[in-house]
């Protein structure tokens, strides 16, 4: 099955992949290497998700803004992929930015969500090295960033 098939098998809208609004570009290829910089959660209807996890959000709400950001995510890799996702080799690697109280320690929880979802995807292809880091702020007061890195064909 192909991505793109098993993205509507899914049931999955990627939203539209954001031009960058600073001084970096949103993608950059390397040789065969894909660099996605870091998607922030924006909800389907285009809202920042802000607030701290542990205080304003719990980990089940910080798991689907990770979710966003991952959807982000292979919006981008589409888009550097000129639409054509069968260019992906493997996902290598994930870092997702919590921005959580002092007190929270599950920032692995919450990035399950952009993990889970590039698995749900990709299937082996998806899986990938990681680091959850908690942050006490992020851009925009947004919960969760998360950037990627991918092998390409």
């Amino acid at each position: 099955m192909t991505f793109e098939k098993k993205i509507k098998e899914l049931g999955i809208e990627l939203p539209e992949a954001k031009a960058p609004v600073g001084s970096y570009l949103a993608t950059k290829i390397v040789g065969k290497l894909l660099f996605i910089s870091g998607q922030i959660s924006i909800s389907d209807n285009g809202n920042l998700i802000k607030g701290k996890i542990g205080k304003d959000l719990n980990t089940d709400e910080g798991y689907q803004a990770a979710k966003r950001c991952g959807l982000s995510i292979v919006s981008q890799a589409k888009e550097a992929c000129n639409g054509d996702l069968s260019k992906i080799k493997s996902c290598v690697k994930l870092t997702g930015f919590v921005n959580s109280t002092n007190e929270f320690t599950d920032q692995p929880k919450v990035i399950n969500g952009a993990s889970d979802l590039i698995a749900s995807i990709f299937g082996d292809t998806g899986m990938h090295t990681r680091a959850a880091v908690s942050t006490n702020s992020l851009p925009l007061g947004v919960s969760v960033e998360v950037d990627a890195i991918f092998e390409l064909n």
